[in-house]
């Protein structure tokens, strides 16, 4: 070998190892400060987003109150309703490849300013000559919902990147688990709502007006509190590393992040090192890393479950409304305000009951349990329980309305101490870094178009034989859901404990890229 190449050699084997140590301080650093901030950081985006997905299924039915006299059109509330999961699609696909392509700081934020400016534009909107309320809401939600589908490729990336190893699935699970307290929110701030115009409520249904803006409206708080620390995050040190290849600049960035005493680096600051043997993100490079089985079924069943799921967890939770009110725990007859007031808390009961529960179970079993376990008995007894209360609908309802209360409350626990979580966290860690967010776009669209199949289906099918007649079958077909996506969990990886770069599956894909502590036999 010529002195040349043994030099070559020797150089690129240094910057490997100088990629490795850097990689290697982010997994195994110490659970600080700044690991605090980035789940605090992104977890009020995602309180956010609940708050502005759910808050709606107490909006409609005073909008039938007030502009149609009782109850809002079907099409209508089905328009207002999957209008939002649309834009989350969009988003969702949009903002996860521009997160690879541009970076993952340069976009956060972006989404939260589109949140904001779209749920004002909803509190705001009126009924005119050219366009009706209810389709200026449509054309709100769908906005809005594009910056709700940017956050859940963004967020779940960079809390995966800047999250040690041993703790990266609760630091996720811990952001995700904000979406139960912005669900929770909803309910308490229409209570607060309606008990402040109870009188003016009372006297003319028409002051309904008030509470359902003012109810949206507070959704822009929380977003504008986040906003400012969201656009000054740093760039991950892994996208540096991977996608800008500028090894001195991510040293730096690791130091920086985890408040080191030394540099890692022995070039000036200035100086930009590349490592050759980083893969780059095209189209070829994208169709021929999922051309593999061993990273297409990840994808597959990762998008798949996501779909099972969401088809179950938006057919039913947006629209609580209707449940309760087929149990007579919701509406009463010719009394807006107790029919709405009665909406609000069944949602905090039901909130309360299963959903934070769940989301936390989650958090604090993750890293002992693991993502695959977690996912399969939450799909597993959400099977059962949709079976028992599809199959038992009405024995249950004519024995005990709290026995059915709290079957649906449990069914929305073992969702989210489940696959509402895990579908979120193993998509955020299992592809490499050049189509991380990518992946998760995609994987998180594919559950959004299940969230617009349940809301078109569970609005046309409802009523089939009557009002609220066909929920028993509606429950039925949820469970066939859970099953299936209990099926294609098989095809999913274990994560718990591992590094995302032992994760990617490159290592015998892409011999000329680094093999960051890949174990023997994943190879």
């Amino acid at each position: 070998m010529s002195a040349f190449a043994a030099t070559k050699v020797d150089t690129q084997l240094d910057l490997n190892e100088r990629r490795r140590e850097a990689l290697a301080k982010i997994d195994n650093a110490e659970f600080g400060w700044f690991h605090i901030r980035a789940c605090l950081v992104a977890g009020v985006g995602f309180f956010t987003d609940a708050y502005d997905l759910f808050a709606i299924n107490l909006v409609t039915p005073m909008l039938g109150i007030i502009y149609y006299g009782g109850t809002l059109p079907s099409d209508l509330d089905l328009g207002i309703k999957v209008a939002a999961s649309v834009g989350t699609f969009l988003g969702q696909i949009g903002f996860g490849y521009l997160a690879d392509r541009l970076g993952r700081k340069r976009m956060y934020g972006i989404e939260l300013m589109i949140i904001i400016v779209a749920t004002l534009g909803q509190a705001l909107s009126g009924n005119g000559y050219v366009l009706s309320l209810p389709a200026a809401l449509i054309v709100w939600r769908v906005i809005v919902g594009v910056g709700i589908g940017g956050d859940y490729p963004l967020s779940a990336v960079i809390t995966a990147e800047f999250a040690t190893t041993n703790r990266r699935g609760a630091m996720m699970a811990a952001v995700f688990a904000m979406q139960g307290f912005g669900y929770l929110t909803t309910g308490i701030v229409a209570i607060i709502l309606l008990a402040a115009f109870k009188t003016s409520i009372v006297a003319n249904p028409q002051n309904l007006d008030y509470v359902w803006r003012i109810l949206i409206g507070f959704g822009c708080l929380p977003a504008l509190v986040a906003v400012y620390f969201r656009l000054t995050i740093p760039e991950t040190p892994r996208y540096v590393l991977d996608i800008e290849n500028n090894l001195n600049k991510a040293e730096r960035d690791v130091d920086v992040v985890l408040k080191g005493n030394n540099h890692l680096q022995s070039e000036d600051d200035g100086v930009v090192v590349q490592n050759p043997a980083t893969a780059k993100g095209t189209f070829s490079d994208f169709c021929s890393y999922f051309s593999k089985w061993q990273n297409f079924k990840i994808l597959f069943g990762t998008s798949l479950a996501w779909f099972c799921l969401d088809v179950a967890f938006y057919g039913i939770g947006l629209n609580n409304s209707f449940i309760l009110s087929s149990i007579n725990f919701g509406s009463v007859k010719g009394d807006y305000y107790t029919t709405n007031w009665n909406a609000a808390v069944g949602q905090i009961i039901i909130v309360l009951l299963g959903s934070v529960p769940g989301y936390w179970a989650t958090v604090f079993t993750i890293e002992r349990l693991g993502r695959v376990k977690i996912q399969l008995l939450g799909f597993f007894m959400s099977c059962v329980l949709f079976c028992v209360l599809g199959f038992a609908y009405n024995e249950i309802r004519n024995y005990s309305s709290a026995l059915f209360v709290f079957l649906f409350a449990a069914t929305q626990f073992f969702q989210n101490f489940g696959p509402n979580a895990t579908t979120f966290v193993i998509p955020g860690e299992v592809f490499p870094t050049r189509y991380r967010s990518t992946g998760h776009g995609i994987a998180a669209g594919s559950g959004k178009l299940g969230a617009i199949i349940a809301q078109v289906g569970f609005s046309r099918l409802k009523d089939r034989g009557g009002s609220n007649a066909f929920i028993p079958q509606l429950l039925q077909i949820f469970a066939l859901f859970m099953l299936v996506g209990l099926l294609v969990t098989f095809l999913i990886p274990e994560t718990r404990g591992k590094t995302l770069e032992e994760l990617s599956n490159e290592g015998d894909f892409a011999p000329h890229s680094n093999n960051n502590g890949l174990n023997d036999e994943e190879k």
